[in-house]
């Protein structure tokens, strides 16, 4: 059979990935894609805007976003383009002169900025989340948070040249130790005796750490034999659907941070060169940035989600636009169907091109995200080895929001 016939249309594949009733964006699971989440309520019933970033990068939107979907309080979605992927928006700089994310407005008009005040106010409207901030036992893990997150930085966002990569290496898992033994100190997995709002605290930045450190550092984290605490702290928020729908994963931080930070350094051992290559070869299924089992959905909503999109995802890819639409269809007919055509010749570089900037979540979850790389890169190899343009470290214009209708 040739290849032409092999290959399904847009039309059917949008079939096969049609099953399964609609999602409800606003009282269903969380997810990113969500402008206003009700939990049930009425439309009106939202007392508070939320401003974050549109790619969901952001660690301190996140934290937020977290304790607003555990707290089940309606509110509304504007996204906002960081700095490091497009011009920030004129009418966004009316509301927050100082650009800053994330930012609350509530229906008062009274906007609220810097994520730990946003944490302290709406607990004073809404009730604390789990233990209070301000209590005994909560200050000590915020303040370890801190300290975890400036170790982190400083093994991350330095060359370490001199033996300095050492130092700060160690620097790093001594205090970890410190949140291993704060873990294991509670009854359950996490930092309390049940989830509060400082796992929403540590959250954002413990999985950037995951995928950061795996990918330049060929560290891994969610190791049980050394890190037991941390690695129950993660299995049991994945067992929360406020934070899967809020989880990102190695591949999007891995390349995400440095426009952010400013850097991030690679040690350039063996053991950081293969991970590296595993995150960014697309077909690694066991990566450690998350360790819940794959829904039967995943290929369904990975697909879903690019014929969506696929005339922004086309018109955005260097590629020759015919070119890149073949090659697309013959990548969706694989994931979909098992196996697919091989894609017209020189196509290698326009599927890769899209392999890299898969994100997550604002794309898709952890799993689909998994099976839509693999069968990009599965396409793309029947063409050969040409990679697609490289993504950029000193920013993410590439993934310029304008580009996608925003």
């Amino acid at each position: 059979m040739s290849r032409l016939k092999q290959l399904l249309s847009w039309s059917d594949l949008a079939r096969l990935a049609g099953g399964g009733s609609p999602v409800d964006r606003a009282s269903g699971p969380t997810n990113s894609q969500a402008n206003l989440r009700l939990f049930g309520g009425a439309e009106g019933s939202e007392e508070l805007t939320l401003y974050r970033d549109h790619h969901a990068w952001c660690p301190y939107c996140h934290k937020v976003w977290l304790w607003l979907e555990e707290k089940r309080v309606p509110y509304r979605v504007r996204k906002v383009t960081m700095f490091c992927y497009g011009e920030k928006e004129e009418w966004y700089k009316k509301i927050c002169p100082s650009g800053m994310l994330p930012a609350v407005q509530f229906r008062s008009g009274e906007v609220v900025t810097d994520s730990d005040r946003i944490l302290a106010e709406l607990e004073a409207r809404y009730g604390p989340l789990g233990e209070a901030l301000g209590e005994a036992r909560a200050l000590p893990l915020r303040k370890l948070e801190r300290r975890l997150f400036s170790a982190w930085c400083g093994w991350l966002c330095y060359p370490g040249e001199g033996g300095e990569d050492a130092r700060a290496r160690a620097q790093f898992e001594q205090t970890l130790r410190t949140v291993e033994q704060a873990l294991q100190a509670t009854p359950g997995p996490y930092f309390l005796d049940s989830f509060s709002a400082v796992d929403c605290i540590f959250a954002p930045f413990l999985e950037r750490m995951v995928g950061s450190l795996y990918y330049y550092k060929g560290f891994v984290l969610r190791e049980a034999s050394r890190y037991p605490g941390l690695v129950a702290w993660f299995e049991g928020m994945e067992l929360r659907s406020t934070y899967r729908g809020t989880q990102g994963d190695a591949h999007t931080h891995a390349h995400d941070l440095p426009p952010q930070l400013g850097g991030c350094y690679a040690s350039g051992t063996r053991e950081q060169e293969a991970a590296a290559a595993r995150v960014d070869g697309g077909l690694a299924m066991d990566l450690p940035d998350c360790s819940y089992p794959e829904p039967e959905d995943s290929r369904v909503e990975a697909a879903a989600r690019v014929i969506r999109h696929k005339d922004y995802i086309i018109a955005v890819n260097p590629g020759e636009e015919e070119l890149v639409e073949e090659a697309l269809r013959c990548a969706m007919t694989r994931l979909l169907a098992g196996e697919g055509p091989a894609p017209p010749p020189g196509s290698a570089p326009a599927l890769r091109y899209l392999r890299a900037r898969v994100s997550v979540p604002r794309d898709m979850a952890p799993w689909p995200a998994r099976r839509l790389r693999q069968a990009l890169e599965a396409t793309a190899a029947m063409d050969g080895g040409q990679e697609g343009e490289p993504i950029p470290t000193k920013h993410r214009r590439d993934q310029d929001p304008r580009n996608f209708g925003k």
